[in-house]
């Protein structure tokens, strides 16, 4: 399911009827867009795999940035699952397939530091956080000079 069906506010519905120009562009996104309507997205790499879905968007409540994708990857109906924090700088969203693009092969996903639904881990260590920005090859937001 993508954000355009998840969209119970009407945000990202068409004007119609009018001339196209910056007051009818489709709501606010692609820049902003609702937290609840990205959830459940899907997350392909760039060969077209289906790397699973975001399961959560994790908030640094104190910056009020996104700092993390909680993404679901393996499993059948929910058993095996196996979530990853995927830092949100690693992912891109593709609009025109409304989803979600990871950088990652299938392989390298399967490997990557991940947890299970009942042992999150502390998302704030510092410790924890640069092994997952290591492992994705990007920067803690707060070490990005373009934030």
């Amino acid at each position: 399911m993508n954000y355009e069906e998840r969209d119970t506010y009407g945000m990202y519905k068409a004007t119609t009827g009018l001339t196209p120009g910056p007051d009818t562009e489709r709501g606010p996104g692609p820049r902003l867009m609702g937290a609840d309507t990205l959830i459940g997205n899907d997350v392909y790499n760039r060969h077209e795999d289906d790397l699973g879905d975001i399961k959560e968007i994790m908030l640094d409540v104190h910056s009020g940035r996104v700092a993390y994708a909680v993404l679901s990857f393996g499993g059948f109906l929910g058993m095996g699952e196996k979530l990853f924090a995927v830092p949100w700088s690693a992912l891109t969203l593709d609009t025109e397939n409304k989803r979600f693009v990871l950088d990652i092969d299938k392989e390298r996903l399967a490997g990557a530091p991940g947890f299970d639904k009942d042992h999150w881990p502390n998302m704030a260590d510092p410790s924890w956080t640069q092994s997952i920005h290591s492992y994705y090859g990007t920067k803690p937001y707060a070490d990005d000079p373009r934030h």
